[in-house]
Parts: C-alpha cells; structure tokens; sequence
C-alpha cells in the first residue's frame, strides 16, 4: 500500500479532524471534571499552554488512529489471517482462485472475453495453450456428475453453481470455482446466493488440497458476472470474509487468505470500514 497516497486522500484528513476533535472533546471533559471536583486546581490548569498540551494530544491521537496501515486482521479461534492486498491476482505466488462458468468453457475470444480474469490466466498461466486448459479441467471433473445440458455454441454439459475444478500449477494449485450458469446466449449470470453457494464450495476444496497453504481470491461479483450493481467491491469483500470465517470455525481452511482488489476498485474502499470489519470478526 502506498502511504503517500493515502495521505492525500480527503477520507484521511476527515478521519484526522474528526478524532483529533473526538479526543479533544474527551480532554475538555476530563479537564472540566477536576476542576468541578477541585476548583482550587483553576489556577493551574488555565491559560494558553493548556490548550496547546490538550491540541497538540488531541493531534497525535488523531494521527495515530487515521495513520494508514495495510488492511489485515489475525484471528485465535480459528487460527488464520485475512489481508486485503491491492494488485493484480496472477502476480501472487499462492494457490489461486478463479472465477469461470458452470460449463466451464474456456474458448477465446468468442465466449470468454480475453480482459477477463479467466481470460488473462489462460494467457499468463498457460500461454495460450487452451488444449491444456481443456485437458486439466476434464481431469479435475471426471469424477464430477453433470446437472444437465444446454444447447448453444461451445461446451454443452453443465456441472453446477458452486462446482470446483482443482487444477495443478505446479506448485501450487489453480481452484477454478463455478460461480455464474451459462445460459443459451453464452451470457454468465450470477446471484449473490449463487457467490455464497459456490464460495462455501471453495472452502471445502481449500482445505481438502491446499495443505493450510494461503490463498489468493479475487473480488468476486463485476466483470462477466454482471454482478456489480448487486454485490459492488466493498460488498464482495465482506462476503468472502465472513464466509471463510464461517467455514474455518467448522475445520480448518488455510492459514491465510488474501482478498486481491484491482487498482482502480482498492482506490474507491472505504478501508477503515472493512478494517473494523474484519476485526468484528473475531469471536466475542
């Protein structure tokens, strides 16, 4: 994260003012009390170097609460992490998850657009090689029972909302998770149900092949999904995290999980917002 940039933003110095004004308040409270209960202490505490101490405390506070740190939040129970890193997702090292249709097509550029996610891991993961592709992804669901078929150009057979194909990238793993149906146009439709179904799908996936290792998901819900209006950045995110909380207080997931946002979607986070958030949860 870059802290330069931060402090340029307005959210910081709204979020300077008003705790430096919050704890100013806090002072001239506690102040006024000793001087109620000790009225001889009046002449002491007057004059303009009181007020410098309470504005010069009241700064610092200020400064201290609203200084911008990289969001992350550890947890005890159950014992793992959740950071929210800016960046491009194929640039991690981690195992990955990636976002693709419950007919798992993968042609380019006429059913899958190449500006997608899953049309950029195509191209930086497996250069291009959509033979390849093909091959890992009907390996990883031969043991999978289809949900039906669909007429429209491309793959045909569909697998689900919430199906997961584990795919290897050595060394680590690709979870190509369905969370949009296909329909007849070759349009991808998602619900939020559908994002909560098919996350609670990748938990299980994660921690049955991932070893504890730390994962990298993107922000599930705009692109191809055409879901942005109904589950924007901010939503998205704390979806992913509540629901891999939920799942690790019932086994074991991975020892971290990293929520990787674009760019141009971190700049618009209301970051101390999804920082309590995450806090919050913490068991009580």
């Amino acid at each position: 994260m870059n802290i330069l940039d931060d402090l340029k933003k307005w959210r910081f110095w709204r979020h300077l003012v008003f705790s430096a004004f919050a704890c100013g308040g806090v002072l001239s409270g506690v102040i006024q009390f000793f001087l109620i209960v000790w009225p001889n202490l009046a002449r002491s505490f007057q004059g303009a170097w009181l007020l410098g101490v309470v504005a010069l405390i009241s700064l610092i506070v200020g400064l201290v609460v609203s200084w911008p740190r990289p969001i992350a939040a550890e947890y005890s129970a159950p014992k793992t992490k959740i950071r929210i890193i800016k960046g491009d997702l194929l640039d991690q090292t981690e195992h990955l998850a990636i976002g693709i249709c419950d007919t798992f097509d993968t042609e380019i550029p006429n059913i899958i657009s190449r500006n997608s996610l899953q049309g950029q891991a195509l191209s930086r993961l497996f250069n291009d090689d959509v033979q390849e592709l093909d091959r890992l992804l009907e390996q990883a669901l031969a043991d999978r029972t289809p949900t039906g078929t669909i007429e429209k150009p491309g793959k045909t057979v569909k697998y689900g909302v919430g199906t997961v194909a584990v795919v290897r990238h050595s060394p680590r793993f690709l979870f190509f998770v369905a969370y949009t149906e296909m329909n007849a146009g070759n349009e991808a439709l998602g619900t939020v149900d559908g994002v909560w179904r098919s996350l609670s799908s990748l938990w299980e996936a994660v921690s049955a092949r991932g070893n504890g290792d730390a994962i990298s998901v993107p922000v599930i819900g705009g692109g191809q999904a055409r879901m942005s209006n109904l589950l924007p950045a901010q939503d998205s995110i704390r979806l992913i995290a509540l629901s891999f909380m939920f799942a690790s207080r019932k086994q074991k997931v991975c020892d971290e999980l990293r929520i990787v946002v674009q760019p141009e979607d971190y700049e618009r986070l209301d970051r101390m917002e999804i920082q309590s958030f995450l806090s919050s949860l913490r068991p009580s």
